[in-house]
């Protein structure tokens, strides 16, 4: 029976497979994390075109709970279900889920852009069928870095998993530029640009990908219901909590104060003690535990997790800041600024274009420890760069240190990525890239709930009494300027991202502008009432925000460079003349992981996703 191309002899590794198959998974998993990861911000920037075609007012009492979900519950599935979608690929076939993926992410394309309802009904919709291409995205991001795993050699696998990680976050940021650019077509395409990339990858994958030779996959164990129940329960619980403490509640700015918050909190907290107790308990726990023992592992997750919730809200304020404030005082119309915020964050985009790939082929040569380590700490003066500009900056400043972040995130990614995966047996490659896609997502989704948390407290003490006085000074009654002063900060956050000036929103909405004089009228509606009003409340929640998000960057730092230095293969190591005691403890396969499944001695491999040194034979 005649193989696939480039398959090799029956039972040869899939790694060592030479030809061009590892190039072909290479294309189409960086082709499918892309787009994934596109979905995730595509929408953010085409919000405005969204509800305006859906015949929704964003800042109608309610409707923020749109927005927020709009947003929150892509993240959140794919934070929840990545790890048992990783476990299931370790058990049934990580390429068979993969490919379903492209399959579920496609369907649910197709179903966005064809909403037939108007107002909340519309939303909900979309909410949903967003939910499902989350599923979709998630079956995708949980398998794509094991199966690269699977296909490359140690001494490629920076470069690989490099490549598939820029990928991603390049996805996250080009998005913003074409939702902005789609939107101005039609807010349908933000979803149709998914349908012809998802149906001829799925047409690729089914034909091009395979699964590896038998001897190569684990044993099929019994699925782990008690842990995917508790584990997605409870990451839910916190991650809904999350989202609904951004909404104000009972005269509160934000809602932590709420019983359905507490009870959700608390229940989750419950859930994921019970997970980590059912897990070490399981016959074939999806979250495998022991992987915690391999230092390269743990620590790669730390400095992965605190650099994700770092850059996971930085987006958000960055287009807060250019659209609520800046583009406006540099004369941008509010309603053409979520199309020009995504084009002067190009910087940002590039810096991790370039960085990316180049820090991944040198991790191949040099190790990730110090790379990604050096990475963090860049991403982190970037921080502290931004704390340092007015909010009325000059852009040469400001799109040279958003270059900086991007080059330090790409610095970080690729390396970390490879040194997580290059440390996790081949056994449990599913489950182990499922856990890394976790702590990222997971860390994203918490990263708007906190940063959001700190913004809108920086607000609260002095937006009030900022727009009450400012309405006041153009001739509003004292009563309106009060009721407008009193909208929740989170609307003004929110508005911002929509490319809306509240103030006129409002003001029309409660029959007060027709009143004003014309002078006055012109001024509240022009560009820079909005903009002025809120710039040094703003100035002092972004203080906050940078700050913590540079000290998250420097604990990442600290974690990279506790992940182990540049090691052997213990099969290598052992063949040089080192007694097993030589070997590091990372080196070692954790109890309930079998030894077997560790890569031959020609397949050369580190802790840290390197090469052996030069002196090895």
């Amino acid at each position: 029976m005649a193989r696939p191309p480039g398959s090799g002899p029956v039972g040869t590794p899939v790694a060592a497979v030479g030809g061009r198959y590892k190039w072909v998974v290479l294309a189409n998993t960086t082709a499918a994390v892309f787009m994934s990861a596109l979905d995730g911000s595509i929408v953010l920037i085409a919000l405005p075109p969204i509800f305006l075609g859906i015949d929704l007012d964003p800042l109608a009492p309610g409707n923020v709970s749109y927005l927020l979900w709009m947003i929150m519950g892509y993240r959140l599935v794919q934070a929840v279900l990545v790890v048992p979608l990783g476990r299931l690929g370790d058990i049934f076939g990580r390429v068979r889920i993969y490919n379903a993926g492209f399959v579920v992410f496609t369907v649910a394309s197709i179903l966005l852009s064809f909403d037939p309802f108007r107002g909340g009904s519309a939303a909900m919709w979309l909410i949903g069928w967003r939910v499902l291409q989350a599923l979709g995205g998630s079956m995708l991001a949980a398998n794509s870095a094991a199966i690269l795993t699977d296909v490359f050699p140690a001494d490629q696998r920076g470069l690989a998993l490099g490549i598939n990680q820029v990928a991603a976050l390049a996805g996250q940021f080009i998005g913003l530029v074409a939702g902005g650019v789609l939107a101005v077509w039609d807010w349908r395409a933000v979803f149709w640009v998914n349908v012809p990339v998802g149906v001829f990858g799925t047409i690729w994958a089914y034909r091009r990908l395979r699964e590896p030779p038998r001897r190569e996959r684990p044993k099929r164990g019994r699925f782990d219901w008690w842990g995917n129940i508790t584990f997605a329960g409870g990451l839910g619980a916190v991650l809904v909590a999350v989202t609904e403490g951004l909404q104000p509640y009972r005269g509160h700015t934000m809602g932590w104060t709420n019983p359905t918050v507490i009870a959700l909190l608390t229940g989750g907290t419950v859930l994921l003690v019970a997970f980590v107790a059912a897990e070490r308990r399981a016959e074939s726990p999806m979250f495998e535990l022991a992987l915690f023992r391999i230092r390269a592992f743990t620590a790669g997750n730390i400095a992965g997790l605190a650099v994700s919730i770092a850059r996971g809200g930085l987006q958000f304020v960055l287009i807060i800041w250019l659209q609520g404030i800046w583009l406006p005082l540099h004369g941008y119309d509010f309603e053409d600024t979520p199309f020009w915020a995504g084009i002067y964050l190009l910087p940002l985009t590039a810096g991790v274009l370039v960085a990316g790939p180049l820090s991944g082929f040198l991790s191949d040569r040099f190790g990730a420890r110090g790379l990604s380590t050096y990475g963090s700490l860049v991403f982190a003066a970037s921080f502290v760069g931004l704390m340092l500009l007015p909010v009325d900056f000059s852009y040469w400043a400001f799109g040279l240190l958003i270059a900086v972040n991007g080059i330090g995130a790409g610095m970080f990614a690729a390396p970390n990525s490879a040194s997580i995966m290059s440390s996790v047996p081949a056994s449990v490659r599913g489950v182990g890239s499922g856990m890394r896609a976790t702590f990222q997502n997971a860390g994203s989704a918490l990263s708007i709930g906190v940063f959001f948390s700190l913004m809108i407290a920086g607000l609260a003490g002095s937006l009030p009494g900022a727009f009450a006085t400012g309405l006041a000074a153009e001739g509003v009654p004292g009563t309106v300027a009060d009721q407008v002063g009193a909208i929740p900060p989170v609307a003004s956050l929110f508005a911002a991202v929509l490319g809306l000036n509240p103030v006129e929103h409002l003001l029309s909405a409660a029959g007060s502008l027709d009143a004003l004089a014309p002078e006055h009228r012109a001024a509240i509606t022009g560009r820079e009432f909005f903009p002025h009003l809120i710039s040094e409340p703003f100035h002092t929640g972004l203080i906050v925000v940078f700050g913590v998000a540079a000290a998250l960057a420097v604990i990442a730092a600290a974690a990279s460079a506790l992940r182990g230095a540049h090691q052997p293969h213990p099969a290598r190591a052992v063949a040089a003349g080192l007694s097993p005691a030589d070997i590091p403890p990372a080196d070692i396969p954790p109890a309930g992981i079998p030894r077997a499944s560790i890569p031959p001695a020609d397949q050369p491999t580190t802790p840290d996703g390197g090469s052996p040194p030069a002196s090895l034979p």
